[in-house]
């Protein structure tokens, strides 16, 4: 279900195929036609779903959607500061989706014939056109650009190998994507959000990770240096949106919940023990503030915010998951890396508290079962002893990376001055030394850890093997 779905998004209009990142959503039950706004917590999800995609498949048309998408974002979402803009509007000169669909004359004119009739046939481009005028019902002779088969499969038809077709279609992209840039633009919302730039921190830190690409690092460092140095008051509390250098109103859950799950990506992508602090700070600030006492879970406003008749708690994962679901995570992870029972203990009451609303219809609440597999198990704390900018190190970190195993919380314990800073944090790391100066990792399952090892195929065997399986079912 989840490839042919990523298949068929990818495939179709709702992707956009000459500057890359999808549309909001489809209008109709192909992909074919979309509402063509881009937001930007859609990129950060959707890159998420291709990157552990990828990972659990190793197919590299989900590892291209998602470098795609990252290109997009740090092309036209991101600020000269780092920060990450909200949205691209559907509409420009007053219609919607005119920055985005051509005409079949508009290709022959732009391309060479032989490029032109390729363009033609692979995105299904038309005389009549496939965009549809919602008032007058009647074709437009504008296309929609949108792929009724894999880049594969009509390589297969033409006969032609698959990196010469890929290469060809590159040039057309880049050559009609120069021609589209000189065409009115939609509107840029330049609000920039802290829940939203929590999310594609994280999608931007996990791209780092499994496609061991720095570029995406930077990224993810640079929008989370600018939230925390503009958008959270002298206190330290976290506010919700930022523009034109004024930063303003008092953050909910979503921001506090987003941006610490951007944090944990963020260390675990860097090792930069600050990241993995602040994490700490904003989930104690958010529980001092959020949390019902009472019944458990996570209020969607603080309790010194604006004063209301009710205090609502979301549960509920739509276009973006809940607060409430996130946070029962970032309470697992942060718990297992700290080695404190009482933030476990929080995640549980999250559960507890929104039981009766998750067990009519589990399926509306994906994000919050994602937390409950985690609950479940196995899920693993590994750390790994070395230095960081050593070959036997990387190669230990490429290994896990490379691995489509969620549920678990990766820490580095590494060899030189900088170890103390990440002892104080998780202090059941101090024993997991390197051994005889190589690369050492040490998996475990709830701090009961198998023999440490320095081989990296022993290392895959202990995150996935039979042994680990039964173990983690048991404790």
């Amino acid at each position: 279900m989840v490839e042919k779905t990523l298949q068929a998004m990818r495939c179709g209009g709702i992707y956009d195929h000459i500057g890359f990142g999808f549309h909001r959503y489809s209008t109709d039950p192909r992909w074919l036609v979309p509402h063509f706004e881009k937001m930007l917590y859609d990129q950060a999800l959707l890159a998420i779903a291709y990157t552990e995609a990828y990972q659990a498949t190793k197919k590299a048309e989900y590892a291209r959607t998602a470098r795609e998408i990252f290109t997009y974002v740090m092309r036209d979402m991101t600020s000269p500061e780092g920060g990450l803009y909200s949205a691209e509007d559907a509409d420009s000169e007053g219609e919607e989706g005119k920055f985005y669909v051509w005409t079949s004359d508009e290709i022959q004119r732009i391309l060479p014939d032989k490029e032109a009739n390729l363009a033609l046939k692979l995105f299904n481009i038309g005389e009549e056109g496939n965009f549809v005028d919602e008032v007058a019902g009647r074709k437009t002779g504008r296309n929609i650009l949108y792929l009724t088969k894999s880049i594969e499969e009509f390589a297969s038809d033409l006969s032609m190998p698959i990196p010469d077709l890929r290469a060809r279609i590159e040039e057309i992209r880049e050559e009609l994507f120069a021609y589209r840039k000189k065409r009115i633009h939609p509107h840029k919302d330049d609000k920039i959000l802290t829940d939203w730039n929590g999310l594609m921190i994280a999608a931007l830190a996990k791209g780092a990770q499994v496609f061991d690409e720095p570029r995406y690092a930077t990224a993810a460092r640079r929008a989370a240096d600018f939230i925390l140095k503009n958008v959270r008051t002298a206190e330290g509390h976290l506010l919700h949106r930022y523009r034109d250098g004024e930063a303003a109103l008092t953050a909910n859950v979503d921001d506090y919940a987003f941006l610490i799950y951007g944090l944990l990506e963020l260390y675990e992508a860097t090792f930069e023990v600050n990241y993995l602090a602040t994490a700490l700070e904003l989930n104690e600030d958010s529980i001092r503030h959020f949390w019902d006492h009472e019944n458990g879970g996570f209020y969607f406003t603080a309790e010194d915010g604006e004063n209301l008749l009710f205090r609502q708690k979301e549960i509920y994962d739509g276009a973006v998951p809940s607060g409430n679901s996130v946070a029962m995570l970032n309470l697992l992870r942060l718990g297992r890396i700290t080695a404190r029972d009482d933030l476990e203990e929080k995640a549980a009451n999250i559960g507890q508290a929104f039981y009766g609303n998750v067990s009519q219809l589990p399926s509306a609440y994906t994000q919050l079962m994602v937390a409950v597999d985690f609950a479940i198990g196995p899920s693993y704390e590994v750390v790994i002893a070395g230095d960081l900018h050593a070959g036997d190190t990387r190669q230990m970190l490429d290994a896990i990376r490379g691995l489509f195993v969620p549920n678990k919380i990766v820490i580095l314990h590494p060899t030189d001055h900088e170890f103390a800073a990440i002892e104080d944090i998780a202090p059941f790391i101090k024993n997991h030394s390197s051994i005889n100066g190589k690369a050492t990792a040490y998996v475990c399952l709830n701090y009961n850890c198998q023999l440490p090892t320095q081989d990296v195929g022993s290392l895959h065997g202990l995150l996935g093997s039979d042994q680990a399986l039964e173990s983690g079912a048991n404790s």
